[in-house]
């Protein structure tokens, strides 16, 4: 999932919304990686099932912890609006190969975006696996299908 800020996001605030968006980490998805850039943020996940069976709301999780992230911004700098835009684009990885792609595409981000030289000098990136190859830190019978 990919969602773009109105704004560039200083410090802070990223450290912020990575906080929120990690605090729902094994309850309601499994982050595999996330990455929180002044303009975007990016994530791998997988959206877990609830007790009832239901998968949850992949909309509740991300607009939440955006809308959450966007009221303390808007109480500690007295803008009007939050600095995130109301939409998300999100695609289902198909297989290993564009999961790896995509997770090193993540992990670099920081580093191309010209922000560190290297990934693990950024705040605003969680790892939860050390690699796309690493076994997953869930079972297949979380994975949305």
């Amino acid at each position: 999932m990919t969602f773009r800020h109105r704004r560039a996001l200083d410090e802070p605030e990223r450290a912020l919304l990575l906080k929120h968006l990690v605090r729902p980490d094994g309850r309601q998805w499994n982050l595999v990686i996330a990455c929180v850039l002044p303009e975007t943020t990016e994530l791998i996940f997988v959206v877990r099932q609830k007790v009832s069976g239901e998968i949850y709301e992949l909309s509740d999780i991300v607009e939440k912890a955006k809308a959450r992230t966007g009221r303390e911004i808007i109480r500690n700098t007295g803008e009007r609006f939050s600095p995130f835009y109301g939409e998300s684009y999100d695609r289902i990885l198909r297989d290993p190969a564009e999961l790896e792609d995509k997770w090193n595409v993540i992990l670099e981000s920081p580093v191309a975006a010209e922000l560190v030289e290297d990934p693990e000098e950024y705040e605003g990136l969680y790892v939860a696996v050390a690699s796309p190859d690493t076994p997953m830190p869930f079972s297949n019978d979380d994975v949305m299908k």
